[in-house]
Parts: C-alpha cells; structure tokens; sequence
C-alpha cells in the first residue's frame, strides 16, 4: 500500500457514510495521480479517517504556503511534507531556524501520541529517516559551510542585507557595474570594500565621475556599511569556494530524494542576512535550471522559513524581484513554500501565486490580531465553515487545508487533522551532526575557505608603497599619458591571464540576473 492510499481502520466511516457537507469536500481531495497525505477531515468536532486530505505531487512546484501562530505545529508540518517528498524521489530544501527539524534524517519515536495521532486519521505509522545533508552558512555552526562570491550575491540582494535605501542601492550596483567593466573579481567583502575605497580615494576620483551618478558622499556611506558589516562578523559569508546549488537536486542511491537541511541557530539573530541568503540560493537555481513546464514532480521543493524577514523594509526593485522568481521558477519545476506567523506577512503579488495554503491557527487577543484574522480568512474561497471562529479553535497539528488539485482549480476548505512525521519530531545531538558532516561527500569541496587573487590584491598590489616617493616624470613622461591605476591593473598579464581563465573578456560586463546576480558557467 502507497503512502497516498490512506486506508482506515475497521469500525471508522468511509466516505460513502460521511455527512453530505463533509462527503463534498472530501470529494475535492480524490486525486487519481500520486499525491501526498496531509491528515484527515476535521467535521462538526469530529476526526473522519475515511476523508483523507492530500495534495497532488504535480501541483507542488506551483509553490505554497505554511502559515499560523507560533507553536501551532507548522515546523512538523514542513517536516510531514519533507518526507514523503523524498519518499518519492523529490529533493527538498528546509531552512532549520531553530534547530529542530535535523531530526528528520532520523528514524521517529513510537509513543501513546504518535499511536494516538495516527489512529486518529487512518495513518500506518512506521519510523523512518531521510536521507540528508546539513549546511551552515559561511561555517557557522554545524553543516557544511555554504558561500557565496560578493559578485555572484548581486548588488540588490547585498543591499538588501546592508539595510541601503533605494538611493545607496542603486549606487552600489553601479560600483558592481564599475569592478565588471574593469575585470576586478568580487569574490569577499574585502573586495567589494577595496573597489568602493579606491573610489573615494584621490587617484579614484576620476574613475568615480566615469561611474556616473555615484556620489563621494554615498559611496563613503556603503563603504562604512561594508566595514560595519564585517565588523559583526559576516565576512565568512562571502567567498570561495562558493556554493553549487546545483547539489542541492541530488537523490540517494536507493532513489530518495536527498534532504538538505540549512543549520541556522547559529545566525538567528542575523535574520535578514540569512533569508537574503536564501533568495540568492532561489535566485542561483532559477539561472542554472532548464525550462521543463509542467511535471509530474517537482525537481526541487524550496521551504522558506520566516518569510516575513525577506519582505520587511525590502525596496520595491527587491519585491519586483522576488515576485518575477517566484513566478518564473515554477516552470523549472522548482516550488517554494513559504513560512510565517499570517499571509499578511507576504505581499500581495507574491501570496496570489501560492496555490497551495495550510492555515494553522491563528491567536486573536488584541484589536491588530482581530484584523489579521479578518484579513486571513478573505484570502481563502468560500466556504462550509466558519472560518473566524475555527482558526482561533484549532489545536496544535490541525489545520485548514486548500491546494490545488489535478485540473488546477482550487480544492473545497478542508479544517484537518494533520498526520505524524514518521522522523524524529526534535533535533539530532550536535555530535551526530557533526559525524554526518565529515562523512558527506561534499565535505572535501566545501569545508576549507580558499582566499585567491581578486580585486582586493590586485588593487593593493597596483598601489605604490605610501613610503615610496612617487618617481618624478622625465621629459619624455608627461603626465596625461601616464595610465591611471585601473589601467595598470586591467592591463598587467596577471590580469589579463585570470581574465582569460574565468572566461571573461575586457570591457565586457558580467550578465546578471533578475536580483544582479551574475550567472556561472558550470
């Protein structure tokens, strides 16, 4: 039996037995093709087995959203959907905030709850683990380390991080726009901060007026935002080698799809830098993966937890960007869900775009909350219940359920029972973490940061020493023709021989994608 061919157990009312309300919308949930098992039925206080809730696996690249109050059970719902995607041979993405969801490469605990949950709603309940990867950004904490090169990130995600206003950001992808013209790598924040300080300083002031539109003034002010930044320790962030997201897309040998578990304690209260980091990573899938149009599967499912962070005080060039990705991506067949507190924490024109909705509940205990309430239920089709009242009375674990079903068209509202992940529903010990690190294949090609020549040293090394005196001209050296120190640097044959390695051609700007990131060949 098919995990998606829920049976229930003697004694409980099938479908045929099930009130008329309650028999309609389970009809809504009848997929002929593989779907997933989300619980069952929640009708008139009761939990019907015999009315399973499902998701079709074709709709999940047409993206989703978790959303509810705080300890109302959503981190075990992404945990439920995980696994059974990688029983199909989905590879998923999950964005561990807190730390709990490494479990899920561990087999679960049997005990009086699970029994009772899974009798609840027909579940078979077996444990079993995933397999999976676990990745920390920049090496902090316990994964493998993930990077990006500053001039991969973009200057509009960057920005983002940085807290720039729209002035500042636009200022900043001129500075990107300058080191591609001139072939100076952005690898770390060092070179960013080199290239920004050698346009402030006197020798490039004048290179500073050919970038057009950049102030001293602005450019100072990125330039102690980059030291701030490094300040607070994010420099590790930025580098090589960088990651390949495409590792992200791998299956184990026995077909599962693979987990990759981002370890985000350790830069919790980083908030922003990590959600930006993981729209660059959405970002870098969206330039490497082919158009495929509608599958039977989706190659990749992309977990966005504490999605608010991603939208607030973000620039409207920011929200243009991720609604085009998020509405781009699903042709490679790449979904995203995404997780937070309310729908209202997503803006409109992306939210319209989420096909797939699982509403845990919701608190109303002040005036903004009964707002929010009002505000969640009219995002939702029409429905038997009253959808006010059962959102502030669901327990932890159910949900009200709406997806998108074989056709496209928009399922009945379903309140529902959710089912038990049949992983460990807590963290693995940081020793088995780290054990499962060093023996990853990946390890050897992340683990130890490379630091090669890029703009930072090229543009230290064109510098004269501040000791030297600078040599007098002769008379046959007047000085309009001597080369300025880009021109030194660009056309060294050091320079010229990394240009000819990487690819890149004098004069000719790196293409970047929809949030300025540059495109890799791989």
């Amino acid at each position: 039996m098919s995990d998606s061919e829920s049976v229930p157990p003697a004694g409980t009312p099938r479908a045929a037995a099930l009130p008329d309300p309650a028999r309609r919308i389970a009809s809504g949930y009848a997929f002929t093709g593989p779907a997933l098992d989300l619980g069952a039925l929640l009708w008139d206080g009761r939990c019907l087995p015999g009315a399973p809730v499902r998701v079709p696996l074709s709709v999940l690249n047409r993206h989703g959203l978790v959303a509810g109050a705080t300890g109302t059970g959503k981190t075990k719902t992404l945990q439920l959907i995980a696994e059974q995607l990688s029983a199909r041979g989905v590879p998923v993405f999950l964005a561990d905030v807190k730390g709990d969801l490494s479990g899920i490469a561990r087999p679960g605990q049997d005990g009086d709850r699970v029994r009772r949950r899974a009798g609840e709603v027909g579940q078979e309940w077996t444990p079993a683990g995933c397999p999976a990867e676990f990745y920390a950004l920049g090496g902090l904490g316990h994964g493998i380390p993930v990077r990006a090169a500053v001039t991969s990130f973009g200057p509009l995600l960057l920005a983002k991080v940085l807290g720039l206003n729209r002035t500042q950001e636009q200022s900043l992808a001129l500075i990107f726009h300058y080191a591609d013209t001139k072939g100076l790598e952005l690898v770390d924040l060092k070179d960013l901060r080199a290239v920004t300080a050698f346009l402030t300083s006197d020798e490039g002031r004048a290179e500073l007026r050919s970038v057009g539109g950049l102030s001293s003034a602005t450019a100072g002010v990125i330039l102690r935002s980059l030291t701030a930044f490094e300040a607070q320790g994010m420099a590790d962030f930025f580098g090589e080698p960088e990651f390949d997201t495409a590792d992200l897309l791998r299956t184990a040998p026995d077909g599962r799809g693979i987990v990759s578990v981002l370890e985000l304690p350790a830069v919790q209260d980083k908030p922003l830098l990590f959600s930006t980091f993981l729209m660059w990573l959405l970002a870098d899938l969206f330039h490497d993966l082919p158009e495929v149009g509608d599958v039977d599967r989706p190659k990749l499912v992309f977990f966005f937890d504490e999605a608010h962070l991603l939208f607030d005080d973000a620039s409207k060039a920011f929200l243009e960007s991720v609604t085009r990705t998020v509405r781009l991506i699903r042709s490679k067949g790449v979904g995203v869900f995404f997780v937070t507190q309310t729908p209202k924490d997503v803006p409109g024109d992306v939210l319209a775009q989420l096909g797939n909705r699982i509403q845990h509940a919701l608190r109303a205990f002040t005036p903004d909350d009964h707002k929010a309430l009002r505000a969640t239920v009219r995002t939702f089709p029409e429905s038997a219940y009253d959808l006010e009242e059962l959102l502030t009375g669901l327990g932890t674990g159910e949900a009200v359920v709406t997806v998108l079903g074989e056709t496209g068209a928009p399922t009945p509202v379903a309140a529902t029972r959710l089912r038990a992940p049949q992983s460990l529903m807590g963290p693995v010990d940081t020793a088995g973490l780290d054990e499962a690190v060093r023996r990853s294949p990946l390890h050897g090609r992340y683990a130890q940061a490379v630091d090669r020549e890029s703009a930072y040293e090229r543009l230290s090394a064109a510098r004269p020493p501040e000791t030297a005196p600078a040599p007098a001209p002769t008379a046959r050296q007047r000085p309009m023709e001597e080369p300025s120190l880009v021109e030194q640097v660009v056309n060294s044959g050091v320079f010229r021989s990394l240009a000819r390695s990487v690819g890149t051609q004098l004069g000719r700007e790196i293409t970047r994608s929809l949030f300025g990131t540059a495109r890799r060949r791989r």
